[in-house]
């Protein structure tokens, strides 16, 4: 849907603002605190965009709000049903990029996955999106924006957000924090800290950060049982390896036994897939506790990956919870429209450059499987 506010008026985007940003803003129109509280229900719990429509907020305010404060949000250009009820929507930001937000229904739950970038700079070597390259972070109203444009289309606000959609969330940490503090608000969409999952490659100062500020679920994108492999596959990781990685992860965790981290881990044939990686692994998560989720890979064109055969996949699943892990396959969804897990990719103006670069695909000096795993804390 259009925005009613199309005048270009000078100040912030309202969608951009948490509760207390709505509140200063409002005392420093001259009126009092709890109109800003109304306003910002309104906004997200209402999804009402029309000032005129805010009934219990006085015209004089209406009035300075068209003057001092714009009211815009992403605009959906497509969207694209799959036959499993999956459905992908492509959104417009207002510099032109697109950014792709997919919404995932199941039994008695519903799935938003949300992006905080326009592209991503981390180049994993099995990740569509990363093939995009890079272009900018979005601001706290994209991110949000994705959720009000869900709950409105689908009449409900999705039960669960994991930010798992284009981007890598803790590069963009303030806005993501803001938005999913938002999320959070019993005024706007009341997820709880179970209901909001944040997914990182693994920038570690930020997973530190995140504790202090935040309480939401932590998945990590691990995709490799030893150092030398993640290298290849997940680049970040050779900056912050996996014996960084894992104590940060547990300090996540500290103080709530009820917690788990969340391991993604995408299987790829023969390269990460064999006993060996799933012996390495378990020995890696020893004292972590961990959910693991194993995603068979979704192709796209010119990947250089293969999906795991079914068979080898369920017996690296049975080795893996033979040790006592937690583990799941994840379902693929939405791949016949490109809506799958690594497959977004949007229209990235790619300031990364990253396309003109060669692209090794295969994998080709990847270290045998019978290679040691990292000696890391987590053993």
């Amino acid at each position: 849907m259009d925005n009613p506010q199309e005048a270009q008026a000078p100040g912030p985007n309202l969608l951009d603002l948490d509760l207390t940003d709505c509140e200063a803003l409002v005392a420093a129109l001259g009126f009092k605190t709890f109109h800003g509280r109304n306003l910002f229900k309104w906004i997200h719990k209402h999804g009402v965009i029309d000032y005129d429509a805010m009934t219990d907020v006085p015209k004089r305010l209406r009035a300075a709000l068209a003057d001092h404060a714009l009211l815009r949000l992403p605009r959906i250009i497509h969207s694209r049903p799959s036959a499993d009820g999956t459905l992908k929507w492509v959104m417009e930001l207002d510099d032109g990029q697109r950014i792709e937000t997919v919404y995932i229904p199941e039994e008695g739950r519903s799935t938003l996955c949300v992006s905080s970038q326009v592209g991503c700079a981390l180049d994993c070597a099995f990740c569509a999106t990363a093939r995009q390259g890079f272009n900018r972070n979005l601001r706290v109203g994209e991110i949000v924006g994705q959720v009000w444009h869900a709950t409105r289309q689908l009449g409900v606000a999705p039960s669960n957000v994991v930010m798992m959609g284009m981007g890598e969330p803790l590069a963009n940490f303030e806005a993501v924090v803001k938005a999913m503090a938002v999320m959070q608000d019993d005024l706007a969409y009341n997820l709880s800290k179970f209901r909001v999952t944040l997914s990182t490659s693994g920038i570690v100062p930020n997973i530190y950060r995140l504790r202090e500020v935040s309480d939401v679920a932590l998945a990590v994108s691990l995709h490799a049982p030893n150092n030398a492999l993640r290298d290849q596959l997940v680049p970040i990781n050779r900056k912050y390896p996996l014996e960084e990685l894992l104590p940060a992860c547990r300090a996540y965790l500290a103080g709530d036994q009820r917690r788990k981290i969340t391991w993604e881990y995408v299987m790829l044939d023969g390269i990460n897939d064999s006993l060996q990686h799933a012996k390495q692994l378990i020995r890696l998560l020893e004292g972590t506790p961990s959910k693991l989720n194993l995603i068979p890979f979704n192709p796209f064109p010119d990947s250089g990956f293969k999906t795991t055969p079914p068979a080898q996949l369920e017996a690296f699943r049975q080795r893996l919870m033979g040790s006592g892990l937690l583990v799941f396959t994840r379902k693929t969804r939405g791949d016949e429209i490109a809506a799958a897990c690594g497959q977004l990719v949007g229209r990235v103006e790619d300031r990364t450059r990253r396309g003109e670069r060669p692209v090794t695909v295969g994998l080709p000096t990847l270290p045998p499987p019978g290679g040691e795993p990292p000696r890391c804390h987590a053993r």
